[in-house]
C-alpha cells in the first residue's frame, strides 16, 4: 500500500505553557512524552484518545509554523520503494535512525518542492487507543474539552501546486480527490489540490502561495453536533475562532478554523465523503471558489486567505 497515513504533523510554538493548555485542555489531546531537544528546544507529544501511536503531534518551542510532516507506510520495504522514487524524482533523500524522532523508528526525510520536510517511516510504539482494544467503550467517560479523537490532514502552500501534486502522485501514490483551476481546459493552472492514498477525503490539501508555509492541520470530529460543540468550548476558552462553524464545498466537510496561542491555524473537520483511487476527481473552477471553500457565506475572508505560518 505504501503511505497508510499522516503519521504526526510537527509545529513550532512561541510559548509552551500556553500551547499546553491549549491543546491538552481546549482540544482534550493526550500528553505522551516531553523533552528537549540536542538544541536545547522544549517539545511535547500528543496523540488523540482513538489513536494507537505513541502520537500525531510535535510542539516545539521558539516560532511558528510546521517543522516537518510524519507519514507511515504499511510495509518496512515500502520505505525503500519510496526512496527509490523520490530519488527518480529529483529529491535528495538521508536516512533517518531510530530514536531520531522519540518512538519512531527508521526511516528516510527529504524535503519537498514545496520546501516541506517530509518524513517516512513504519515502526512507532504502541500505546494505545484510550478505550482499548477488548470490547472497548464508545469513547472514554471523561474526555477533556473537545476530545478530538485525532490528527485527520494538514494544508500548505507552495509556489507551484502542480509540481507538488506530481511529486506525491510519483513518489507516494497520493491521487487527487478535488482540485481547484483557472479553467477547464487542458493547459489550466492548478490553484489548488486535495489528495489521498486511501478512502479519506484528503490527507494532504496544496494551495498556491508561499514556499514551505502551513495553512492549517486538522483534527477529526464525528459529526456536525461535535463540530458545534467544539465551537461552543472555544468560545468559553476564549480561542480566536477564524471561521464560525460552516460546511466546505470542497470535500463537504463540516469545520471550525481557529489559532492556537502561537497564531497557528487548527481546524476541526468531520463528515466528507469516501475516496476511491476511480472516483472521478471534482474540479472546482476559481469563479466558484468561495462557494467551495465556505459553502453556506459563499466568500473567503481576507484573513483565511493571507494569514500562514
Amino acid at each position: 500500500m505504501g503511505i497508510m497515513r499522516l503519521g504526526y504533523a510537527h509545529v513550532r510554538v512561541t510559548d509552551m505553557a500556553e500551547a499546553k493548555d491549549h491543546y491538552a485542555s481546549t482540544l482534550g489531546l493526550y500528553e505522551t512524552h516531553s523533552d528537549t531537544a540536542a538544541d536545547g528546544a522544549k517539545r511535547t507529544f500528543y496523540k488523540g484518545w482513538d489513536e494507537w501511536d505513541h502520537h500525531s503531534l510535535v510542539l516545539e518551542e521558539g516560532g511558528v509554523g510546521v517543522v516537518k510532516y510524519g507519514w507511515k507506510v504499511e510495509h518496512e520495504s515500502d520505505i525503500d520503494d519510496i526512496e527509490s522514487k523520490a530519488k527518480a524524482f529529483g529529491l535528495t533523500v538521508e536516512r533517518m535512525a531510530k530514536g531520531e524522532n522519540p518512538e519512531i523508528g527508521d526511516g528516510i526525510r527529504f524535503t519537498t518542492p514545496s520546501e516541506h520536510v517530509f518524513e517516512v517511516y513504519h515502526q512507532a510504539t504502541a500505546y494505545g487507543t484510550e478505550v482499548g482494544s477488548h470490547n472497548p467503550d464508545a469513547f472514554p467517560r471523561h474526555l477533556v474539552g473537545i476530545g478530538a479523537p485525532a490528527l485527520d490532514h494538514s494544508l500548505i502552500t507552495t509556489e507551484d501546486p502542480k509540481l507538488m501534486e506530481r511529486m506525491l502522485g510519483d513518489v507516494f501514490g497520493f491521487y487527487a480527490t478535488e482540485r481547484v483551476q483557472t479553467s477547464l481546459d487542458e493547459d489550466h493552472d492548478l490553484v489548488g489540490t486535495w489528495m489521498t492514498s486511501n478512502n479519506q477525503i484528503h490527507q494532504l490539501a496544496v494551495i498556491g502561495g508561499p514556499q514551505g508555509k502551513l495553512h492549517h492541520f486538522a483534527f477529526r470530529l464525528d459529526s456536525w453536533n461535535d463540530v458545534g460543540r467544539a465551537a461552543d468550548l472555544m468560545t468559553m476558552d476564549d480561542v480566536p475562532i477564524d471561521v464560525t462553524p460552516t460546511r466546505h464545498g470542497i470535500t463537504r466537510g463540516q469545520t471550525v478554523y481557529f489559532f492556537d496561542p502561537s497564531g497557528n491555524r487548527n481546524e476541526v473537520f468531520s463528515g466528507g465523503y469516501l475516496a476511491f483511487p476511480d472516483r472521478p476527481t471534482t474540479v472546482w473552477t476559481v469563479d466558484q471558489i468561495g462557494r467551495g471553500i465556505f459553502y453556506h457565506s459563499r466568500e473567503l475572508n481576507e484573513r483565511f486567505t493571507t494569514v500562514l505560518t
